[in-house]
């Protein structure tokens, strides 16, 4: 068997194996058609009508052993046919012109256009390397941080107590002189003063 094609026509060709005489033809003008048919029942036979010269047609059965053989037949004739389908759309194109209004995509006078080119793409930023990845600094070298404060000494607006074991406070915010140090020795003060006699200190 050869498929051939004359045309828009296509002839499925029986010949002899050994000789190459051929025994009868069947031209197709379409499929599926009458000139091929499918069997129901199976994907390797077909029915063909062969023709003579004289016109005179006769229905013959083939079958194919191999269901690959039977598949490259059936699409051999159905890719003929779909170039057969794209050449009459393209004459049909042909003969009848456009009637649709045709899109002006060219550049008007004066017209500008810009473009970015390679600024498209973000910056990434680095990262921090961090143990957590948060962006954190780590902590300040030494060791242990100092505690907390007593509960006494976070109230800024009480003194401390006269000659007690409280006086003992680095730095009170709500007095007037920051930069003045409690004395260590609490007898040294006079009455209920707890910064003791400046006046006397500076004059010796």
């Amino acid at each position: 068997m050869r498929v051939t094609a004359r045309g828009k026509v296509a002839y499925v060709k029986l010949e002899d194996k050994i000789s190459g005489e051929l025994f009868a033809q069947a031209p197709v003008e379409e499929y599926p058609g009458i000139a091929v048919e499918t069997v129901s029942d199976s994907s390797r036979y077909f029915v063909l009508r062969i023709q003579d010269d004289n016109g005179r047609s006769a229905f013959i059965g083939i079958g194919f052993g191999d269901r690959g053989d039977a598949f490259d037949f059936n699409v051999a004739l159905q890719d003929h046919f779909k170039w057969v389908k794209q050449e009459n759309e393209f004459s049909k194109q042909a003969q009848a012109p456009d009637s649709t209004p045709k899109l002006d995509l060219g550049f008007k006078e004066g017209q500008t256009i810009t473009l970015n080119i390679g600024q498209s793409k973000k910056k990434e930023r680095s990262r921090p390397q961090g143990s957590g990845g948060l962006g954190l600094l780590p902590p300040p070298p030494g060791g242990k941080l100092a505690p907390p404060p007593s509960s006494r000494s976070t109230n800024h607006n009480t003194q401390p107590l006269v000659g007690g074991r409280d006086t003992g406070c680095l730095l009170d915010l709500g007095s007037g002189n920051s930069n003045s140090a409690a004395p260590s020795d609490p007898s040294s003060t006079s009455g209920s003063d707890l910064w003791g006699d400046f006046d006397s200190v500076s004059q010796q």
